[in-house]
């Protein structure tokens, strides 16, 4: 089965069955709790960690995570809770 084919079912099944876009189509679920906490779902691997930068892999592009006093409390195949203060979230899309 083609990508282009593949990607359109998702979106149609995503959309008719209410089911979780993150999910079907493979994305990311990010979920900040102020600018302290950051959780980060379904990436697909660290790229960089310093104590004011954090690079993670996705599926389509990367997600950058600027900031201080950067402390990764979780870190899982899939998943990745850091702390500390949070000053840009970006999506590249690369």
């Amino acid at each position: 089965m083609s990508e282009k084919w593949s990607k359109k079912i998702k979106k149609w099944m995503t959309s008719k069955m209410e089911l979780p876009a993150d999910i079907m189509m493979d994305l990311p679920r990010v979920t900040m709790v102020g600018n302290l906490h950051i959780y980060i779902e379904n990436h697909k691997g660290l790229l960089v960690f310093k104590d004011n930068e954090l690079r993670l892999l996705l599926k389509q592009g990367q997600l950058l995570i600027k900031g201080k006093s950067f402390v990764l409390k979780t870190i899982l195949p899939e998943e990745i809770l850091l702390e500390g203060y949070i000053e840009e979230v970006l999506y590249l899309n690369e």
